[in-house]
């Protein structure tokens, strides 16, 4: 064997190495995510008007039958669902971000960004203050439903619009905030002809609030979430490959815009469940990805576990937060997103060292 050879072998023996020590560190880190979601998840169960210890909690969870009634009640039927609602919601909006940032290359694409929230909270309004109910159903999921239907159709005229020659990324992007300024336009002008009781409902509904989650509502949430994810998982390589633009990326074989077109459905379906049911909350489907992404990179491999368990984490905590805030007060979850929310967005405007990717 010649010196070559022999250096040839050493260099790739080494870089196996970096590359199985990158992917244990990776790993490492999605696991410690995952046990502060569980860790904060048992948190805000035993957080409320009545608290419980966290051996309490983990009792009642595992062990039901040795819990007693109260506990049960509480922890089962009034905290769990509130509880899961926000890890499932966290983790849809942060994926649907992750994606949308993907296939949009650009850093501060999200559902709150392109007028999908804006577009869902116009139809509830219209169910809120007028009663008006876009597809004829139960009189109580009227609001979601509403809510449900305008944030398709925002993310129908976004898609309708990608299918027009010339039109650029940039583009769907402007689009987007022209969608969220109109939105809130038409909202402010229900508000201003809603009645009192009405107009309460509205901006409490905005708010964003997941005191009214329940058992069917959370099964709904999760069954989105489970059948969008394996797509994801499946064009994996491609959507990393879409990091580097539509050439390279046609290059190695992918369907540009076929894989947007795909993409943009389901994040949009992914998106608008979640805020259909529990209002808009802002900024989860933007931070959670960079969190993410600073931490495992961009590897959807990594990527997509770290975005949905970033924002399930950011979401939980969120929800203990507007507990503690002020004991017996309850806050709407959206002011406290917002409030995290608002200065990493102003970061990340402002930054202007190297891309954040």
């Amino acid at each position: 064997m010649t010196t070559t050879e022999i250096q040839n072998d050493l260099s790739e023996g080494q870089g196996r190495g970096f590359y199985r020590a990158a992917v244990f560190r990776r790993q490492a880190i999605l696991a410690t995510l995952l046990m502060g979601l569980l860790l904060s998840l048992c948190f805000d169960l035993a957080l409320g008007p009545a608290r419980y210890s966290l051996q309490q909690v983990v009792t009642a969870i595992f062990m039901p039958g040795s819990a007693s009634l109260q506990e049960r009640v509480v922890l089962w039927d009034i905290r769990m669902p509130i509880a899961l609602m926000a890890v499932i919601v966290g983790a849809s909006l942060s994926v649907a971000g992750a994606q949308m940032q993907t296939i949009l290359n650009n850093p501060l694409a999200s559902p709150f960004t392109l007028g999908i929230s804006a577009g869902a909270s116009f139809g509830a309004a219209l169910a809120l203050a007028f009663g008006i109910a876009i597809i004829p159903g139960s009189i109580q999921y009227v609001v979601p439903l509403n809510a449900f239907v305008m944030a398709m159709l925002t993310a129908l005229l976004i898609h309708l619009l990608t299918l027009k020659r010339g039109v650029t990324v940039e583009t769907i992007v402007l689009l987007g905030i022209a969608l969220v300024f109109s939105f809130n336009a038409l909202l402010a002008l229900i508000q201003f002809f809603a009645s009192q009781q009405a107009l309460s409902a509205v901006v409490f509904w905005t708010m964003g609030s997941l005191t009214k989650a329940t058992w069917p509502k959370v099964w709904i949430t999760l069954a989105v979430f489970v059948a969008v994810i394996p797509f994801f998982i499946r064009r994996g390589w491609a959507l990393t490959a879409m990091r580097l633009g539509d050439t390279k990326a046609e290059s190695f074989g992918v369907n540009a815009k076929r894989l947007r077109l795909e993409t943009l459905v389901l994040v949009s379906l992914l998106s608008a469940i979640p805020v259909a049911f529990v209002g808009t909350i802002g900024f989860i489907g933007l931070v959670g990805p960079h969190i993410a992404r600073i931490l495992v990179g961009e590897d959807q491999r990594f990527f997509l576990p770290a975005s949905a368990l970033c924002g399930a984490l950011i979401l939980s905590l969120s929800s203990i937060v507007s507990k503690v805030l002020i004991p017996g007060t309850v806050f709407p979850i959206g002011i406290v997103t917002s409030l995290v929310g608002i200065p990493f967005f102003l970061s990340l405007i402002l930054r202007t060292s190297r891309p954040s990717w």
